[in-house]
Order: C-alpha cells, then structure tokens, then sequence
C-alpha cells in the first residue's frame, strides 16, 4: 500500500468564505500515482472546516445564514470563550459543519455522487490556515 500527504495553505480574504478545494484535491490524487483507496481532506485548524457538498453560491449563502443563526458572531461578550480572543462563533460553526471527509478512490479518480464537491470552509479568516490531503491505497 502507498500513502501520500500533501499540505496546502489557505489564506481568505475575508473573515468567512467557502472555497471549492476539488481541483486541489484532484490534483494531489494525480500526483500520488494511487488508483485505488481513499483520500482523506481535513482542516487542520479549529475554525476552519472541509465537508462535501453541491457547487451552487445560493446554497453556500444559506449556509452562511444558517448558521449565523445558530452560532452569531456578534455580540462577542455573549461567549465565554471570547474573554481574548472573538472568535467563539468560528469554533461553533466548524463544529457543525464537521473536521473532515473520507472520499473513495476509484480508477485514479475521486469516486463523488452527482454534484459531490469537496469544500473548505473558513469561519476565522485574514491569514494563513492549513489543509491535509492524506491519500492512501494501490
């Protein structure tokens, strides 16, 4: 069995902002050589998320809604966690919409359902974050 790991860093214009990583993504398989096995998308920052989902900028300004509903990000003082810092609501919303996928490989190609895309979602941006692509298999 192969494994590979490719590192990217993402930096977001602004504070939140969902970014289509599939190309990124595909182009890490390409460079693995593996043909068979899954591929492993994480943030690795706690205020940041990846997660699969259609490409379509309505849905992505529902999520952005949504979950400015469940988890606001004024006014700061309503969270304990933002004694030092003010970003308790970016820890909220990546908690919601999840660390990580896990998609399969199937003939040297992502093996997605219709209209699967891989995102990275940024919910405490303006600098440096960054994203694993672990691949492993044949």
């Amino acid at each position: 069995m192969k494994s590979y790991r490719k590192v990217l860093v993402i930096n977001t214009s602004q504070r939140r902002e969902y970014i289509n990583i599939t190309p990124q993504v595909q182009a890490a398989l390409h460079e693995s050589g593996i043909k068979e096995g899954l591929c492993l998308v994480n943030a690795m920052h706690i205020t940041s998320s990846v997660f699969i989902n259609d490409d379509e900028s309505g849905l992505h300004h529902d999520f952005e809604v949504w979950l400015e509903k469940l988890a606001p990000e004024k006014p700061h003082s309503q969270y304990r966690h933002n004694g030092f810092e003010d970003n308790a609501d970016a820890h909220l919303k990546r908690q919601i919409m999840g660390r990580e996928v896990v998609v399969a490989i199937t003939d040297g190609k992502l093996d997605f359902g219709p209209w699967e895309q891989i995102f990275y979602g940024e919910y405490d941006g303006k600098r440096d974050k960054r994203l694993m692509i672990k691949i492993i298999g044949e």
